[in-house]
């Protein structure tokens, strides 16, 4: 069954006002809640991330090598090289990048904690400040604050949220990590895929920068689309604005080599 949220999510992008009272009806709310976790979708922004820097890195390899006139093997060696060292070392970055951003929201939590049960009046006055901000104003305030601290979780989730602006992620580093790798190594293997096939075809071997091009470009309109499945931007501005960034890198890649190998004389 179609969630709440995406249901809502379709109305929006449709501009679908019947669709979207259908979303926020009262039944509708009560059955599913506010389930914002999307978790079929959670890691998709992580295999985008991983995919674009994977086919750009891999074919600014390719272009490069091939700028110096490199052979294919050559070629080759770089950039599995690359596509290996490289994926696995982003995945790295992002696993201890999400295991230290959770670290502290938790180091945070627990202080919050701590103040409430510890310096309770001067966190009651915190609360105060935050909904005196929003517009809060005489016995509305003093009743939002007394219904805020009376609940000890829903006051840490109020300064967690309000006071210190951190949201709490169920994600799950190893998961961020392994679909930033997995979108690395599948979408980045494709400008090899020639130098690969031109061992077993003439085809390729006659045109493997060429091939490798186009099919690095075909990768790249793949990214744009999934893209735009999680940025909800115009297919095609997605598409676009994915194509011509991996463009600029493999165009400065390729003339990188090709100078240098004018430069060093071989």
């Amino acid at each position: 069954m179609k969630s709440r949220i995406a249901k809502a999510r379709k109305a929006y992008s449709q501009q679908d006002v019947s669709l979207s009272k259908e979303a926020h009806s009262t039944k509708a709310i009560h059955k599913h809640g506010e389930d914002h976790s999307d978790d079929h979708g959670k890691y998709l922004g992580e295999f985008v991330y991983g995919a674009i820097d994977g086919t750009i890195t891999t074919f600014a390899v390719v272009a490069g090598a091939t700028g110096a006139s490199l052979s294919s093997g050559i070629v080759l060696i770089l950039g599995f090289a690359n596509l290996f060292a490289d994926g696995f070392s982003m995945a790295c970055g992002n696993f201890l990048s999400e295991r230290t951003n959770q670290d502290y929201i938790r180091k945070e939590r627990k202080r919050e904690e701590w103040e409430v049960d510890n310096v309770p009046k001067g966190e009651i006055a915190e609360v105060r400040e935050i909904y005196r901000r929003k517009g809060f104003k005489g016995n509305d305030l003093e009743t939002a604050v007394k219904v805020i601290t009376s609940d000890k979780k829903i006051w840490v989730d109020t300064m967690m949220t309000d006071e210190l602006g951190l949201l709490e992620s169920n994600k799950s580093p190893w998961m961020t990590a392994s679909m930033t790798f997995f979108g690395f190594l599948l979408i980045g293997l494709i400008p090899l895929l020639a130098y690969v096939l031109s061992y077993y075809f003439s085809m390729f071997k006659e045109n493997t920068f060429v091939i490798a091009v186009l099919l690095t470009f075909i990768g790249l309109i793949s990214i744009g689309a999934i893209k735009r499945y999680v940025t909800k931007k115009n297919l095609w501005k997605s598409i676009t604005e994915t194509a011509f960034i991996g463009g600029i890198a493999a165009v400065i890649a390729y003339y990188v080599g090709y100078f240098l190998r004018l430069l060093v004389g071989f």
